[in-house]
């Protein structure tokens, strides 16, 4: 006896969801500030001035710009 062929109903497609994103563009220089700043940046991507990197806005890097905000511009994307 053969078996029936089951068809699975077609799932619709998946969409990521909007995610918050913040762009950050270096405008002070890390020189002659505390080694902790200078760390902050690069772990924010930013290690040279006018250099830019869009982050997902999320609290931690919230907290990484707040430490360092005097040496950024931030902006918010849609």
């Amino acid at each position: 006896m053969a078996k029936a062929k089951t068809t699975k109903p077609e799932a619709a497609p998946v969409t990521a969801p909007k995610v918050a994103m913040v762009k950050v563009t270096q405008t002070g220089s890390p020189i002659r500030r505390a080694p902790d700043q200078e760390a902050t940046l690069v772990g924010l991507g930013l290690n040279k001035m006018n250099r830019s990197r869009e982050l997902v806005d999320t609290p931690s890097v919230r907290g990484m710009i707040a430490k360092v905000a005097h040496m950024l511009k931030v902006e918010e994307l849609a």
